[in-house]
């Protein structure tokens, strides 16, 4: 059975990428939010296996929307998705409980490899920063 993936960032393209990327994997995307408000919604109605949270959103920012979501659900695993530059949002979002980051542009091996890690309990923040791979999307 194929674990259930919400996906949330205010860019369409950056939704429509990821969800193309899952139906040759284990996953499937239950959910697409635009805005943390709606991620903590939908995530409420779909108890998805797993989020991946953009940062920089309008209504509320995926720092917000994850520190709610793991109020409400404190084993939740979210993965924050989000561009360079934005180092010290990932180590806050980590701090309030996300799992793990992957930074934009993205490849799906990565994508992938993180998604099954954080889903297998291993509680090691790997990162992008830390791996400064080539050839994303």
């Amino acid at each position: 059975m194929p674990k259930t993936v919400l996906i949330v960032d205010d860019v369409a393209f950056v939704r429509k990428t990821l969800a193309a990327m899952l139906p040759r994997s284990d996953y499937q995307v239950v959910g697409e939010a635009h805005d943390g408000a709606q991620a903590v919604e939908l995530y409420k109605r779909l108890k998805p296996d797993l989020v991946t949270m953009d940062i920089v959103m309008p209504k509320m920012s995926g720092i917000e929307a994850t520190r709610r979501i793991l109020r409400d659900d404190k084993n939740a695993r979210v993965i924050i998705i989000t561009a360079m530059g934005q180092e010290n949002f990932v180590m806050e979002a980590i701090n309030v409980g996300a799992r793990d980051y992957i930074l934009k542009p993205f490849r799906a091996d990565e994508v992938l490899k993180t998604f099954d890690r954080v889903l297998l309990g291993d509680d090691r923040v790997m990162g992008a920063l830390q791996r400064q791979d080539k050839g994303a999307l």
